[in-house]
C-alpha cells in the first residue's frame, strides 16, 4: 500500500511540471505576439491589420487571470509536494523501521533456522538413541524369553523329578506302612509272647517292704493264701514257687507305696484258683489289704493304666468292671454286658447318658494308680 502511495506523488510531480512547462510555452507565445520588441515571425504579425482593443484588454485579463492561476497552481503544488515530502519522510521512517524489523525477522528466521538445525540434530540423537534401545530392548526381550523358556524347562524337569519323588515317596510311605504293621504285628506278637511267658506270674500289690525282712516271701505268699482262700492248699497241697521277688531292683525310700511282688507258680492251675480267688474278695494280710492280679508285661500295663480311674469309678457305682486280656473294659450296665476299647468310645458312651457322665467326674487316686 505504501508503495502504491510513493507512486501515486511521484505521478502528480511529474504531471505539476509537464503543466508549467505548457503554461511559459503559452505565456511566451501570447506575449512575444503582442510585444513591439518580437522576433521576426512576431513583427510580421504587426504588419497585420490592428486588434480591436476590447481584445487586447480581454487577453490581459486573461494573462492576468492564468498568472494567478499559476500562481494558485504553484502554491497547491507547493503545498502538496511539502505533503508528499512529509509522507515521503514518515514513508522514509516507516521503511527503516520495516527495514529493522525485517533485518530482526532475518535474525530471527537465522536463529529459527539454527534452532530447528539442532532440533534436527536432536532429534536425529533421539533417532538414533531410541534405535539403539529398541535393539537393546528387542536383545533383552530375546535374552528375557531365552531365560523363561529355560525356566519352563528347568520347572518341568522338576516337576517330573518332584512326581518322581511322590510317587517314590508315596510308594516309601505304603513301604513304611507296612513296616509299621509288621512293627505293630511282631511287637503285639513281642507282647503276647512275654505275656504267655508270665502266664503262670501273679502280681502281688499293697504287700509292706518290712515284711520281707523277717521272712521270705514265698513264706509270705503261702501264709497270704492261707489266710484268704485256705481251701486251695488243702486241695493242692504246698504251695510250689518257682521264683518270687520284688517289680524293682533296688528300694526307694522316695516312693509312697511299695513295690510289686510278682510269683512265679510251678502249677499253673494253682495259680488260676488264687487268681480266681482274688477276683472274688479282697486279699488281706496281716490286717493290710493287698491285691493279686494277673502279671502282664510293662507294654499291656500300659495300654491298661487309661482304664485305671474308670474302672474304680465303675467299681464304686455297681457296674461290676472287668479288665479283659489285653486291655478292654467290660462293665454291666441295662442288663448288658458292654465292651470297650479304648477310653475314647468309653467317654462317648458315658456322653449319650448325663446322669452317668455326672457320676464319672472325678480325679484318680494315686494309691489305685499304683496298684496297676
Amino acid at each position: 500500500m505504501r508503495g502504491t502511495r510513493a507512486q501515486t506523488n511521484t505521478g502528480r510531480k511529474e504531471g505539476v511540471n509537464l503543466n508549467k512547462q505548457q503554461k511559459q510555452k503559452k505565456e511566451t507565445t501570447i506575449d512575444s505576439y503582442y510585444s513591439p520588441n518580437g522576433t521576426e515571425g512576431e513583427r510580421s504579425a504587426n504588419n497585420k491589420p490592428e486588434i480591436p482593443a476590447n481584445w487586447i484588454q480581454a487577453v490581459e485579463e486573461l494573462k492576468t487571470q492564468l498568472r494567478e492561476a499559476e500562481d494558485n497552481c504553484e502554491k497547491n503544488l507547493k503545498i502538496k509536494i511539502s505533503h508528499l515530502e512529509t509522507e515521503a519522510l514518515e514513508l522514509k521512517q516507516e521503511n527503516s523501521v520495516l527495514k529493522a524489523k525485517i533485518l530482526q525477522l532475518e535474525n530471527e528466521a537465522k536463529e529459527m533456522k539454527d534452532e530447528a538445525k539442532e532440533m534436527k540434530e536432536e532429534i536425529k540423537r533421539m533417532k538414533d538413541d531410541l534405535q539403539r534401545n529398541s535393539d537393546q530392548k528387542e536383545k533383552d526381550d530375546q535374552k528375557a524369553k531365552d531365560e523363561i523358556q529355560s525356566l519352563r524347562t528347568r520347572v518341568k524337569q522338576l516337576e517330573s523329578s518332584d512326581l518322581t519323588r511322590q510317587q517314590d515317596t508315596i510308594k516309601q510311605n505304603k513301604e513304611n506302612e507296612k513296616i509299621e504293621e509288621n512293627v505293630k504285628h511282631l511287637i503285639h506278637k513281642t507282647d503276647d509272647l512275654e505275656n504267655h511267658s508270665r502266664r503262670d506270674n501273679l502280681r502281688i500289690i499293697g504287700l509292706p517292704e518290712d515284711y520281707d525282712k523277717r521272712k521270705s516271701l514265698a513264706i509270705i505268699l503261702e501264709e497270704i493264701i492261707q489266710e484268704n482262700c485256705p481251701e486251695i492248699l488243702e486241695q493242692e497241697g504246698k504251695v510250689e514257687i518257682d521264683r518270687i521277688h520284688r517289680s524293682l531292683p533296688a528300694f526307694n525310700p522316695q516312693r509312697t507305696t511299695p513295690r510289686n511282688v510278682i510269683a512265679k507258680f510251678k502249677n499253673n492251675q494253682m495259680k488260676e484258683q488264687v487268681l480266681q480267688a482274688a477276683k472274688k474278695k479282697p486279699f488281706r494280710y496281716h490286717g493290710n489289704m493287698v491285691r493279686i492280679t494277673q502279671d502282664l508285661s510293662a507294654s499291656t500295663l500300659k495300654d491298661r493304666k487309661p482304664w485305671y480311674m474308670i474302672f474304680w469309678k465303675a467299681r464304686e457305682l455297681g457296674l461290676q468292671p472287668r479288665i479283659k486280656y489285653p486291655s478292654k473294659l467290660t462293665i454291666f450296665l441295662e442288663g448288658k454286658v458292654w465292651i470297650f476299647n479304648t477310653t475314647e468310645e468309653f467317654q462317648a458312651f458315658i456322653n449319650k447318658r448325663p446322669d452317668l457322665n455326672r457320676k464319672f467326674e472325678v480325679q484318680p487316686q494315686n494309691s489305685r494308680e499304683s496298684s496297676w
